[in-house]
């Protein structure tokens, strides 16, 4: 099996379905908001996603053992895609609940298996820049998703066509990929939560990364409008911080490959903490405070891929496939948990409080991975020579 094409496959595949997240998530916002739905309703709906993932990941490696990795994700696809137009036909805003909850349920199936299919196949001396390639085609098809819906627009039928359109196109590269995917077989393997201790450096920087992605994804235009900045400027702090993202996730996957990754870890969330905290010094309208943005979200942003390389290099079969079930759930948690921390803050301090507590998180982050570096070291030196 050529692992170069297996891991092509599976790359293929998961940026075909972020383009189609990518359409459908504002499009049903869209919808609801079209049809009267409170803004509070419309996010305890677009919350069941995030509830789903919670509650399905630990199930995740007895599917993939049960069904094998091609069959779940064509299933998840399938899923997903029915899901997306089944929302246009139900008029029930009630029935929109297990539809969310069904989407939610097979996009976590979608990146978990994506993500133990990619780890377990890249070879040990280039996984981090696979992971890096993996989190930047993601991200490029993330950034497509808008795009297509700005051409299809935002009524109608056509753009639940093209997204479910969109999300089968992310089929067929698995269906080609007869024989290049891994397995997994009964045998010793740990629950999913067992991993919080196991592995708690990888699981964090997942948590903290979500926590991090959503809160920067709601309120860093608020922030910007808040300081003085119109619409428009205050959506482009939003792309400096994709671009961001972009940049650097191949670089530092490289960085990953020749360094201790949990000290990688440790500078990302270093760095990140830095970047935020003195974003309330900076002038929103001024290059420095963009500088700033670009950095700090862009280095962060390796939070992901980083964890999901420490994963991949300390565990394989069932519990790889555990591990990464684990490291999405609790991304989901991040997910779920941040933008009410940030919008907090942002109440309490306004509108500063933002930017201090996205600091906190990864400050907080920071002083885990330190401890753990400190400790494990100590460790090492008592087992001695």
């Amino acid at each position: 099996m050529s692992w170069a094409a297996s891991i092509t496959a599976a790359i293929s595949a998961i940026a075909v379905v972020g383009v189609g997240i990518s359409l459908s998530i504002p499009l049903l916002a869209l919808e609801l908001e079209s049809r009267g739905v409170s803004g509070a309703l419309i996010g305890v709906n677009t919350a069941v996603a995030g509830i789903a993932t919670v509650a399905v990941a630990p199930f995740v490696p007895l599917l993939v053992r049960r069904l094998g990795v091609r069959a779940l994700l064509v299933l998840a696809i399938l899923l997903c895609a029915a899901s997306l137009l089944a929302f246009k036909v139900t008029s029930s805003f009630l029935l929109w609940f297990p539809l969310r909850f069904a989407l939610g349920a097979a996009l976590c199936v979608l990146f978990a298996v994506s993500e133990f299919w990619i780890n377990a196949v890249a070879p040990h001396h280039r996984r981090g820049l696979v992971m890096g390639i993996y989190a930047t085609a993601l991200s490029v098809g993330a950034a497509l998703g808008p795009v297509i819906l700005s051409a299809t627009g935002t009524s109608g039928w056509p753009p639940y066509l093209a997204g479910a359109a969109v999300l089968c196109l992310g089929a067929l590269p698995i269906l080609m990929a007869r024989g290049m995917t891994p397995t997994i077989h009964d045998g010793e393997h740990h629950g999913v939560l067992s991993f919080l201790l196991r592995s708690p450096t990888a699981l964090m920087a997942a948590l903290v990364f979500g926590a991090m992605e959503t809160s920067v994804m709601s309120f860093l235009p608020l922030y910007g409008m808040r300081l003085g900045l119109g619409a428009s400027d205050a959506t482009l702090l939003l792309t400096v911080a994709v671009l961001g993202n972009v940049a650097f996730q191949i670089p530092l996957g490289l960085v990953s490959d020749r360094i201790d990754r949990r000290v990688l870890l440790l500078a990302c969330a270093a760095v990140g903490t830095i970047g935020a905290a003195i974003l309330p010094q900076l002038q929103v309208d001024s290059l420095p405070f963009l500088a700033a943005v670009f950095l700090a979200t862009g280095v962060t942003g390796s939070l992901y891929t980083v964890g999901l390389s420490h994963l991949g290099a300390r565990f394989h079969g069932a519990n790889l496939a555990s591990a990464n079930a684990a490291f999405v759930m609790f991304y989901s948690i991040g997910l779920i948990a941040g933008p009410p921390l940030a919008g907090k803050g942002m109440d309490l301090y306004n509108p500063y409080g933002f930017a201090y507590v996205i600091a906190g998180m990864l400050g907080g982050y920071a002083v885990l991975v330190a401890v753990r570096l400190v400790f494990g070291s100590e460790a090492l030196k008592a087992r001695g020579p």
